[in-house]
């Protein structure tokens, strides 16, 4: 793992995260504190050659994709543990297995990465359709030693293996986000897609097959801006 002392980014970042982290939910470890500082690092090293984003500031970098990211680890871990209770209920011998999560038009990762280094039982793929931007990912996992972490350099629509959740930060609309990654979604599976603004124009125009559970309000601190996450999954019987 990478030196903190050696990143490119203000050491207030470390006690930003340490402070923040707790009042969104999630308890960080020194280990994935490191992780998130260096992933940042990284970013900020091969944002020039990758055009990975367009936010340039470290400071803003940590706001805007980190702690926005962070965010929506505790909704996703209640999410998934309701799904878990179901998938009990239905089954009498629950054998262990492993959630898969896509994020799709990952670019820089997010959330993918940030999902990546919070939740180690989570397997995540990033899928991209700009090849540096997957291998950016790839070398991500590679370097901060995440072996629950790949990039996929691909066309969502192209994938058909199930992943639990589809997850999408500022990809497309609703419309396109759940028809491009239908095939990829598991039986039981949902989408997560985070918003800025409550998206009512495009949730009315929704097909019928997709079902909305319902839409999150996200507060992240140090962001002066509405988030949410809006859960989705098939329609029963269609």
């Amino acid at each position: 793992m990478s030196s903190v002392q050696s990143l490119a980014v203000p050491q207030s970042a470390r006690q930003t995260l340490e402070r923040v982290a707790p009042s969104v939910g999630v308890s960080l470890t020194p280990v994935q504190i490191d992780a998130l500082l260096a992933y940042l690092e990284l970013i900020q090293k091969w944002n020039k050659v990758y055009n990975l984003t367009a936010v340039r500031d470290p400071a803003e970098m940590l706001t805007h994709h980190l702690l926005d990211s962070l965010a929506v680890i505790t909704p996703l871990r209640l999410r998934l543990a309701g799904v878990e209770e179901n998938l009990e209920v239905k089954s009498a011998e629950v054998k262990p297995r492993v959630t898969r999560l896509l994020d799709v038009g990952s670019g820089a990762g997010l959330p993918g990465i940030v999902i990546a280094i919070c939740c180690p039982e989570i397997q995540v793929d990033c899928v991209d359709t700009v090849a540096k931007k997957a291998a950016f990912i790839q070398q991500v996992a590679v370097t901060l030693k995440l072996p629950n972490l790949r990039g996929l350099h691909a066309r969502v629509e192209n994938l058909t293996e199930p992943y639990d959740v589809i997850s999408s930060r500022a990809f497309a609309s609703l419309v396109d986000f759940t028809n491009w990654s239908e095939k990829a979604l598991a039986a039981e599976g949902v989408w997560m897609a985070m918003k800025g603004k409550h998206p009512a124009d495009e949730l009315a125009v929704l097909p019928s097959s997709v079902e909305v559970f319902h839409v999150e309000q996200l507060v992240v601190p140090g962001l002066d801006a509405e988030r949410c996450i809006v859960w989705m999954g098939r329609r029963a019987g269609v």
